[in-house]
Order: structure tokens, then sequence, then C-alpha cells
């Protein structure tokens, strides 16, 4: 469902604009390689790609504190409410950045990006609207040409319908899996990092699905 848009937000994000990339910033190919010098420190880059709300970065940036980390969310109102929970636990390794994941080629550099997170991402359930899936192989090719040859993609969802669907396209085009899990908390992992989505489907009671896994060749 389509947030209703909050026209007050537009002046409020740039209280964070010292870490927050928003709407009206002229993010150009400049940026492209250039990250760890934004960054201000050569570190591993991770992108979570339709971060939402922030639970799961901020908690992630916290635990690891040595990683660069870079939250992309189309809709400014929704990544101003993370911006405001990284900004209140005073993290400094993350930057968030308003943008199209369409053309996420335009703002990474080849090999640039050692792990991208697919947390929940939109199920795009009707056939039709398969291509707009963040698993679907047109994307995932971007995602190859961005990632280092040893990165890796983690996804989860509560969608088994899109899980499957993921699993065949991963396979398509050729990738390993490191991880996979069709009960994630049944098998209580102390490393999880739930989102705000994962909190509430666990409760439930759904199944929460996990892979993670690397292109071969």
């Amino acid at each position: 469902m389509r947030l209703r848009r909050k026209p007050w937000v537009d002046n409020a994000i740039h209280e964070f604009d010292d870490f927050v990339y928003s709407r009206d910033f002229a993010l150009g190919e400049e940026k492209k390689g250039t990250w760890a010098e934004i960054f201000g420190r050569e570190a591993p880059l991770y992108l979570e790609l339709g971060m939402g709300k922030g639970d799961f970065m901020r908690e992630f940036c916290l635990k690891h504190p040595e990683i660069n980390f870079i939250g992309v969310e189309l809709q400014q109102d929704v990544l101003y409410k993370a911006a405001q929970k990284i900004s209140e636990a005073e993290i400094t390794n993350a930057r968030l950045l308003v943008f199209d994941i369409t053309h996420i080629e335009n703002i990474f550099a080849e090999n640039e990006i050692d792990r991208i997170y697919l947390n929940f991402s939109d199920p795009w359930p009707k056939r039709r609207h398969a291509k707009r899936r963040l698993t679907h192989r047109n994307y995932l090719l971007k995602y190859k040409k961005l990632l280092k040859p040893t990165g890796e993609i983690c996804f989860k969802t509560d969608n088994r319908p899109l899980f499957d669907f993921s699993i065949a396209e991963f396979s398509a085009l050729n990738m390993e899996t490191l991880d996979i899990s069709y009960d994630l908390h049944a098998e209580n992992r102390p490393d999880n990092i739930m989102t705000e989505y994962e909190r509430k489907f666990s409760s439930k009671g759904e199944k929460i699905c996990f892979f993670r896994g690397k292109f071969c060749g």
C-alpha cells in the first residue's frame, strides 16, 4: 500500500544532511567508486536495498562498527524514520540514500560492494509484475556487476511463493547457496537481526525464509 506523502519531511530530512542523501540531493555518477572516501575509511561496504524504517540497519551498525553500511529506500517519508533512529543511536558508519534501486548501477561501481541485504522486499504477487521483484534476474545481473567476486546476497522473506521464485532465479544465474532456511526462527540463531516486518510476521506465527549466497564465476 502506498503511503500518503508528508510534505513537511522535505524540509525536516535536512536535519540529517551529514549522513542522508535526500530526494533533492544531486546524486550522480561521480559517487561511483568513491564510497570509501565518502565514509572516510577503507572498510567492507554493505547495502540494504529497501531498508524501510531502519530497525535492521540500526542494530547491524551498532553490532558491526567495522562495516560501512548504506541503506537505500525510495520513499523519503519512510527513510526519515530510519534517519531518526540512526541519529538517536549516534551511529557513524551509516549513510542513507533516497534512491530508485532500478538505477543502482548509476551510483555504485563494479566490484565496489561486499554484501547486499534484501529484507522483506515487496513480493509483487501478480505474475505480470515479476520483473519488479528485487530478486528477479534483471536485478540480480546488476547486483552481480556491483558485488566483489566474493560478494554475497542475503535475502529474507515471510512470503514462501516469493522465496521459491527467488531460489529459482538464484539457481538460473548459477549462484552458490551458502546458507538456507525455510524456518529461520525455529533455529534460534543468535546472530539474526530482525526487521520491523520480521517482528510483525513472526509474532503471528509466520515462517521466515532465509538465503545467503554468491555468484559463481
